[in-house]
This record gives structure tokens, C-alpha cells and sequence, in this order.
């Protein structure tokens, strides 16, 4: 299992599943996302997002890269793991790949708008009031609320503080998609008496 950049092509699978979700897809762009990879089966496991809200023009580089300006903020958002990988350490290692992200584009500090805030908590963000939000995510946050994610709040971690524990790194080490348990279709389902019923290839016996 492994985290990777999302690729161009990726696009609609990704809007799919986060369609599916109920998540965020403001501002959507692929390059912005991640996905975990079961590298042995080639399933897709999970995604999620680094979103930067640029407060202005800044200084770019001769290469024409920008460094942040100092009221640029770093949200992780629209992070989402599929069905049959929970629990299995996928979300922690996504959230982390974003992290290190934010950490090389020159950002000491990310921020999260979420109900899930009991388990960002175990990799160190802490919850925070609206009002100690930066001014470009205090009009997202409202936004989120009356959109997708109603109980949302605000969560702050400093990058240096980040930490996925041990136990999400084992599972993470194990990890493999789940086996359906739906069950098999019957003749039943749909509408078919078995005791009846002739089939074309019926030999007689």
C-alpha cells in the first residue's frame, strides 16, 4: 500500500467517490489530490486533498514557483477512504502525505474543517474557535456548514507536531481490501421458481 499524486485521468473517479461521499468538491482540481494504492491488487483505497487559499499575488521565483505569503492558508479537506479499507490505517497515511505536502510548499501550519475532529485529533490537530480562524477559511467554514458538512469545526495543527501513531502504521503495513460479504444471487431474486424453471441448456438430467 502506498500513497500517490493523483493522476489527470483520475478526475472522474475521483468526483464520483466524492460525490458519493457527500464531500467537499469546491475549487476541484486533480493535481491537488492524493490516492492510496494497493500496490499487489492495484485497487484504489482513498483519497484526499490539499487545498491552499492564496491571500495574494506573492513573489515567485525565476523558476516560477510562488512562496507563500504570510496570510496564504493550507486546508486538508475531502478526505475519503472507500468501502472495505476502513480501519486499516488508510486515512492516517492520506492525511500524512498531505501534511508533508503543506510542510515542503513552505507552510508550518494546516488547518481542517470537519466533523471528524475526534480523529484528527490522534495526529496532533487540535480544535480551535471560528473566530481564531484565518479570514480566507472563516467564510469557507460557513460555507461547508450550509453545504456538505453542517456540524463542521474548525482544526489547527502545527506541522512540527504531526505524528501518525504506531498502530495505524501496522495496519497500514497489512492493509488489503475486504472480501464483499454480499450474498449470492439466488434465482429468487429475481422472481424465478428453481423447482419450476426450464433453462435453455437443459439436458433432461
Amino acid at each position: 500500500m502506498y500513497v500517490r499524486d493523483a493522476k489527470n485521468r483520475e478526475e472522474v473517479w475521483l468526483l464520483d467517490h466524492i460525490e458519493a461521499m457527500g464531500l467537499d468538491d469546491t475549487a476541484f482540481r486533480s493535481r491537488d489530490y492524493v490516492v492510496a494504492v494497493d500496490e499487489e491488487a492495484g485497487s484504489k483505497a482513498g483519497f484526499g486533498r490539499i487545498r491552499v487559499h492564496v491571500a495574494g499575488d506573492g513573489e515567485r521565483t525565476q523558476s516560477g514557483r510562488r512562496d507563500p505569503d504570510d496570510e496564504d492558508v493550507c486546508e486538508l479537506t475531502s478526505i475519503g477512504v472507500l468501502d472495505g479499507w476502513e480501519g486499516q490505517g488508510v486515512g492516517a497515511h492520506i492525511i500524512e502525505r498531505l501534511v508533508e505536502y503543506a510542510s515542503d510548499a513552505g507552510f508550518g501550519r494546516v488547518h481542517a474543517l470537519t466533523d471528524e475532529g475526534g480523529y484528527l485529533a490522534q495526529f496532533g490537530f487540535d480544535a480551535i474557535d471560528a473566530d481564531d480562524l484565518p479570514p480566507l477559511l472563516q467564510e469557507r467554514l460557513t460555507e461547508k456548514r450550509e453545504s456538505t458538512t453542517p456540524e463542521a469545526r474548525p482544526m489547527r495543527l502545527d506541522v512540527d507536531e504531526f505524528d501518525v501513531p504506531d498502530r495505524f502504521r501496522e495496519r497500514f503495513k497489512n492493509a488489503g481490501e475486504e472480501e464483499s460479504t454480499e450474498a449470492e444471487e439466488t434465482p429468487e431474486d429475481f422472481g424465478i421458481d428453481p423447482e419450476k424453471a426450464t433453462y435453455k441448456y437443459d439436458t433432461g438430467r
